[in-house]
């Protein structure tokens, strides 16, 4: 399950469960939207409750990433598994935003800040 809410130059995404392609696919709309609505926002998943990935989420990852790779300013990923932290860097290598793993909201939120 998919949470996605927006809020001004920010679209903030919770995975609950298995991250599945109707998942994914609400997730490029909203971001899409937004980077239509108001330029390049920054990006907050948190995937702490992410239980599993199907490979077809995976493959649009990086589909998704290299068409929109301009598209986002700051990329903050929240979890505490070294897999999803691994899969973060090898898609920052498709991403032209600056992309950071963090162990919680805080972190993430200050950094996408600026502070």
């Amino acid at each position: 399950m998919i949470v996605v809410q927006h809020s001004p130059r920010l679209v903030q995404v919770n995975i609950y469960g298995e991250f599945t392609l109707a998942d994914y696919q609400e997730f490029e709309a909203a971001a899409l939207a937004a980077v239509h609505a108001e330029g390049p926002p920054d990006l907050l998943f948190d995937l702490r409750e992410m239980t599993s990935v199907t490979l077809d989420v995976a493959w649009e990852d990086i589909v998704f990433a290299r068409a929109h790779s301009g598209d986002f300013r700051r990329i903050a990923v929240v979890t505490d598994s070294q897999w999803v932290a691994w899969s973060a860097w090898l898609i920052d290598v498709f991403v032209g935003a600056e992309m950071r793993v963090c162990n919680d909201d805080a972190e993430a939120s200050a950094w996408l800040q600026g502070l």
